[in-house]
This record gives C-alpha cells, sequence and structure tokens, in this order.
C-alpha cells in the first residue's frame, strides 16, 4: 500500500472527512515522525511498532564490480521494529477455511 492509497481507504471509511482534509492529517503525522527521527527522538505506536535511528560507523567497503577498497562515511539510518500485537496479529494461525482451500 502507498501513501495514497492509504489516503483513500482512510476517506473511505470516515465519509464525514474530505480526501484533502485526510491527505493533509496523514502528511501531518508522516511528518511529526520525520522530524522527530531527525532529531534522535524515539517514535512509539503502541500495538503498532516503534521507530528509532541507529548510527552506522564509517567502514571500508569494496567496489563489487572492481573489488577496489572503498571508503564508507558514518551515517544515521532509521530503524522500524514491531510491537507485541502486530507481530500477533502477523503470526495468527491461518482461518481453516483458507488451510483447506490451499491443500488442494
Amino acid at each position: 500500500m502507498i501513501k495514497s492509497e492509504l489516503v483513500l481507504k482512510i476517506a473511505e471509511q470516515n465519509p464525514h472527512l474530505y480526501q484533502r482534509d485526510v491527505e493533509k492529517i496523514v502528511n501531518a503525522i508522516l511528518d511529526t515522525i520525520a522530524d522527530a527521527l531527525a532529531r534522535g527522538d524515539r517514535v512509539e505506536l503502541r500495538g503498532f511498532g516503534a521507530f528509532s535511528v541507529k548510527k552506522r560507523d564509517a567502514r571500508t567497503g569494496r567496489n563489487p564490480r572492481t573489488g577496489e577498497a572503498v571508503s564508507i562515511s558514518e551515517k544515521v539510518v532509521p530503524v522500524f521494529k514491531t510491537g507485541k500485537e502486530m507481530r500477533q496479529r502477523l503470526n495468527a494461525p491461518a482461518p481453516k477455511v483458507l488451510k483447506a482451500a490451499a491443500a488442494q
């Protein structure tokens, strides 16, 4: 699902809201998360997961084409860890109807 599909789905579930307002809300949420990560903060959404940043130290890598050593500077990368409820939803046993259809 991409952001525009998310906006459409939320707008369908909330017919009292205009799609442009839903888009502003989604953008505001994502911008707030991105700003917090840029400051080095952790963002936790209970039941969904936690966004944080991790520092990767500078290292020496290699160019896969030539095999030449290349220095890679340190960087900060975003990290997402799923919450307990999300892991349980993703690993829930499949309904029996789907299992029977898959066996055929």
